[in-house]
């Protein structure tokens, strides 16, 4: 019998920062991961509001793209071999649907089979005030096996561009599938620094 390829669906809903779900794209296909995209109808719109990509060029990095109301594709049969879905960005709309098990979109439906089958990311969006329902949504959602992702950045290397911030996020989204890929965006460990003894001071002054 022939051997699956590794194999992602990705998601891409209409929650702000879809451009992680497009440099998640980019940086599968570097890699040589097959990608299956869903893109929803609100991610295509939000796509287009936030960066200069078409939804013709983003379709165009996957290895196989499906419409999004499409429930006869690969994707939303449970026999479907990958080694997970990730969602990114995940939109408040579809935390909730897959939480329930309304399968009502594609997004919807592959993450529905997928949870029952194999790890997933969902990537959700920061913000300041989480819906009422959301905390539910999630906690429900990882006891099933999903990683809940929030896209938080990371400073301590030191990013110098919107770029750097997104591919540190989007290497540790992917580490959550075993693809740890090589990246100058990793920590590697600080040199040890006395610290003054004025900060010292000022620390001890807290307790």
């Amino acid at each position: 019998m022939n051997k699956h390829p590794f194999r992602l669906i990705v998601g891409i809903t209409g929650a702000t920062g879809t451009i992680l779900g497009v440099r998640l794209l980019q940086v599968l296909r570097e890699a040589k991961v097959e990608t299956h995209l869903v893109l929803s109808n609100w991610g295509a719109r939000t796509l287009i509001h936030e960066t200069s990509y078409t939804v013709q060029q983003v379709q165009q990095m996957a290895a196989q793209h499906y419409a999004p109301q499409d429930q006869g594709a690969a994707v939303s049969s449970g026999s479907f071999v990958t080694q997970g879905m990730v969602i990114c960005p995940c939109s408040v709309r579809s935390l909730a649907a897959i939480a329930q098990g309304h399968g009502d979109t594609l997004v919807h439906r592959a993450a529905d089979v997928g949870a029952q089958r194999t790890p997933q990311t969902s990537a959700g969006r920061p913000r300041n005030a989480v819906e009422r329902h959301s905390p539910r949504n999630m906690l429900k959602l990882s006891r099933m096996g999903v990683v809940i992702f929030p896209p938080v950045p990371a400073f301590y290397n030191h990013p110098k561009t919107i770029d750097d911030l997104v591919d540190q996020t989007v290497l540790r989204i992917l580490d959550q599938f075993g693809l740890n890929l090589t990246s100058s965006h990793r920590w590697g460990g600080a040199p040890w620094r006395p610290v003054k003894r004025s900060l010292l001071a000022f620390l001890n002054e807290g307790k």
